[in-house]
């Protein structure tokens, strides 16, 4: 069959791994470089160069099964990092990191603060007791409605939960309260964050992540279309029409491997039910910047951490976060190499390496219910639908949401790639996957 995939991130790749072996599949991708939120920079610091993702950053082999089969694969290395997690507060100045008892109190004055005791027994409160509400049956309380409900205090709320949920899924701080709890909840008990030992290993692929792109481009007879653009699609009882900016081509199939807004904006002939499911899918937008300005960073070197939150004075303003790349690639550049999400105006213009836009779904509740409602047009008049947006919004989602598609085509590709119970893969760290 002749198959069009649309995007070229994670989803639309694997789609057309998995598919090329047995059909004639042309893969669109409106940018010039393919890979999506797979993006590695090489960046000279010094008398070095260094290759850095600001992109698709960590996985584990527990939560990332189909990802980590895929590397296998294709030979990809990869190697252990460290998920470490910090909090710098601007206004009470408070900086800890979560790593070990001389970390959370690299600050000693901490020691004798009420309110730091206060927010480190809610801390311990909460991971022993969240998990009830997955006892639950129904929509359930927001985040916000969960913490009030359960009177937990503000140092706990705002500089400890906010900041790790805004930075897990690059939110901003309105949106983490409307988060719905239980979904939260059963990510953090699945991924083991509930406890405080038996956590996975992280890894990042040796030499960053675009390794398996390369790979993979390597050996397939895709057709890639890079810089091409697709501007709508219709069906009819036989196939797709796909209008791009080259021409319009007749396809037995497409594959919309882009963002579920995207993909709706596509279908000139949508559904209702298309209309609803794929329009119910929001999307945040994050801009990130790669840079060397160490002040980005906690202000005490032993507060540094693979993710530092950034809690700003003007609570309107909303929590940020920077990931120091030295940590999680293990680069031993002579200064710091963070990617910094929506706090641009504070880096120094002259230690920015690269500037990046990148947008991540939005898991409220309505978001939620319309992920439940995925059959109800998934493969309906030659049509499929992958992305990690079916998901928790990681690369392991986007993989699995094209094996679904690859064995719903009847790809034997599909079939070494058999699913396994969908397990929470864990913090996105991709300058959204923390980007």
């Amino acid at each position: 069959m002749r198959i069009a995939v649309i995007g070229s991130g994670i989803a639309g790749l694997a789609s057309a791994w998995l598919l090329h072996r047995e059909h004639d599949v042309v893969l669109f991708e409106r940018d010039r470089r393919l890979g999506g939120h797979t993006h590695t920079h090489e960046v000279r610091i010094g008398e070095r160069d260094y290759r850095v993702d600001t992109g698709f950053i960590v996985f584990n082999t527990e939560h990332y099964p189909l990802l980590s089969r895929l590397f296998e694969e294709l030979g990809v290395a990869s190697r252990p990092t460290t998920m470490s997690f910090s909090v710098q507060c601007q206004r009470s100045g408070l900086e800890y990191n979560a790593t070990d008892l001389d970390s959370l109190f690299c600050q000693r004055r901490n020691l004798l603060s009420p309110r730091f005791w206060g927010m480190v027994r809610d801390l311990t409160r909460f991971y022993r007791n969240a998990a009830d509400l997955l006892q639950d049956f129904g929509p359930g309380p927001t985040l916000g409605e969960y913490l009030r409900r359960e009177r937990y205090g503000a140092a706990f709320r705002d500089l400890h939960l906010l900041p790790m949920t805004c930075a897990l899924w690059s939110l901003p701080v309105e949106r983490a309260l409307e988060f719905p709890a239980r979904y939260l909840v059963r990510f953090m008990a699945n991924h083991q964050m509930l406890q405080v030992s038996g956590r996975p290993q992280w890894r990042v692929v040796d030499g960053g992540s675009d390794r398996y792109l390369t790979a993979m481009r390597s050996r397939w007879n895709v057709r890639e279309r890079s810089g091409c653009r697709v501007l709508g699609l219709r069906r009819d009882a036989d196939g797709v029409w796909v209008r791009h900016a080259w021409g319009t081509e007749r396809f037995d199939h497409a594959v919309m491997a882009c963002h579920s807004d995207q993909a709706l904006a596509l279908l000139e002939d949508a559904s209702p039910e298309e209309r609803e499911i794929l329009g119910a899918i929001g999307y945040q937008p994050n801009d990130v910047v790669l840079h060397t300005d160490a002040r980005l960073l906690p202000r005490r070197r032993k507060a540094w951490a693979a993710w530092n939150a950034y809690v700003p004075a003007d609570p309107a303003a909303g929590c940020t976060v920077s990931y120091c790349m030295n940590l999680l690639q293990g680069l031993d550049a002579p200064e710091p190499i963070v990617v910094t999400l929506n706090r641009s105006a504070d880096i120094d213009p002259s230690k920015v390496l690269a500037r990046m836009r990148y947008e991540h779904p939005v898991h409220d509740p309505a978001a939620v219910a319309a992920q439940q409602r995925k059959p109800e047009i998934q493969g309906q008049r030659h049509t499929w639908f992958a992305g990690a947006y079916w998901g928790w919004g990681f690369h392991e989602d986007g993989m699995r949401s094209a094996v679904e598609v690859a064995q719903g085509l009847g790809a034997a590709a599909g079939a070494r790639f058999a699913l396994a119970p969908h397990r929470d893969p864990g913090p996105r760290c991709d300058a959204q996957e923390a980007a």
